[in-house]
């Protein structure tokens, strides 16, 4: 029969007590939080995101080659939009209510309509830059996002102290692009003006969410749960320098 002390599953743990598994298991009023080891918390943030990249990617090929399918994801374009804002919201608030399956089955279900989405956004630009255009701004958002997940990951530099300035960033870029609809719709310079203006923005944000998620994940989530949290973070930041990048090259042809 195994000693207690050899069960990495053991809870009966000291407050601050290091287990084998690398957790720190502290209790606090009888609730136990544990942080998940670093290394693997962040390694499995990036296979579910890359997943959810693909996921999306298949969404919009299938939408692309499908004119009728097309025809009615168009008619349903705002709707959907609306649909990704108040589940991207829904899995976070709900992270510690629902078990780490349906987190990662609605982590999926965003990025597939997201692909959905995207197979309507992107004929737009083929048609103004190319597929060449495409590809270039995919190639360009990957080169981007890896730069900055790198400098996230390595630097000392603590990126909290940005933070206030990301969201005023993001405001910003929000009232620019609703600014872009009704004003300047037509306005190849001003696309190219937002897309530079995102895609520094979304850089300084990827690289704050990869150290945030390298320092370990959100207190009362299981390891599991908050990992989908960290997937959809990155999802996020790699699809805004897509769209981003996106604007660049098609407003520059």
């Amino acid at each position: 029969m195994h000693s207690s002390d050899n069960d990495p599953y053991n809870r009966t743990q000291a407050p601050g007590q290091v287990s084998s598994q690398g957790n720190t298991v502290k209790t606090l009023g009888g609730v136990i939080e544990t942080t998940a080891p670093r290394e693997g918390f962040l390694t499995g943030s990036f296979v579910w995101m890359f997943v959810g990249v693909l996921l999306s990617a298949a969404a919009a090929a299938f939408v692309m080659a499908t004119p009728s399918f097309q025809e009615q994801v168009a008619d349903l374009y705002f709707f959907l939009l609306i649909g990704t804002l108040g589940l991207g919201i829904g899995i976070n608030a709900l992270l510690t209510r629902i078990s780490p399956m349906v987190a990662l089955g609605l982590f999926f279900v965003y990025a597939l309509i997201w692909g959905l989405l995207l197979g309507i956004i992107v004929p737009i630009y083929v048609g103004t830059a190319g597929m060449s255009g495409v590809v270039s701004a995919f190639l360009g958002a990957a080169a981007v996002f890896g730069g900055a997940a790198l400098y996230g990951v390595v630097t000392k530099r603590d990126l909290t102290s940005i933070r206030g300035l990301l969201f005023v960033g993001m405001i910003g870029l929000i009232v620019v692009m609703f600014l872009q609809i009704f004003f300047f719709a037509d306005s190849s310079a001003a696309s190219i003006a937002i897309g530079m203006f995102g895609v520094a923005l979304f850089t300084g944000v990827t690289a704050y969410d990869v150290q945030r998620l390298k320092k370990g994940r959100m207190p009362g989530v299981s390891s599991e749960s908050a990992t989908v949290q960290g997937a959809l973070a990155l999802y996020v930041d790699f699809l805004m320098l897509f769209l981003m990048m996106l604007r660049i090259f098609g407003g520059s042809r």
